[in-house]
């Protein structure tokens, strides 16, 4: 078996009539890299969930007033950043405590509330469900034998 070998590609000699070639070459994204040893710990994202609930009107608006009284100490803050915070006090008690504040709290029905503001408009009557019928194929219709008439 023979071998080939490839020769070194060379250079043109630029004169003064061609232009340098420029290119463009992207350098490489730098990662920096800590050691562990210098005690750099990578947090990783929490995963986010997004979810629905009922909640009285009263307590709805003691949102809106702490979110205000917090623009007014100079932090902007949105609803559910003050239900975390509350969340973050009520982790932070001890057992007795976080009863105590759990049996304070009155229980509401779950779900959608009526709007008690509006008049219930009637339901729609369901109409009768029709299945489609099928489309007729046209049988073929056999010809008369033909007879010789004498």
């Amino acid at each position: 078996m023979t071998t080939i070998e490839k020769k070194p590609a060379t250079a043109t000699p630029q004169t003064a009539s061609q232009p340098a070639l420029k290119t463009k070459t992207k350098a490489a994204p730098t990662a920096s890299v800590q050691p562990a040893s210098q005690g750099v710990v990578k947090v990783k994202k929490t995963k986010l969930v997004r979810d629905s609930f009922t909640i009285p009107k009263d307590e709805f608006e003691a949102l809106g007033t702490i979110k205000h009284r917090a623009q007014a100490a100079g932090l902007s803050i949105k609803k559910s950043e003050v239900l975390r915070a509350g969340l973050r006090l009520l982790s932070g008690l001890n057992d007795k405590a976080l009863l105590t504040a759990l049996k304070a709290v009155p229980t509401i029905k779950t779900g959608r509330p009526k709007n008690e503001d509006t008049v219930e408009a009637p339901k729609p009557v369901a109409k009768a469900k029709v299945k489609p019928k099928a489309a007729k194929t046209a049988k073929p219709v056999k010809a008369a034998p033909v007879t010789a008439q004498p």
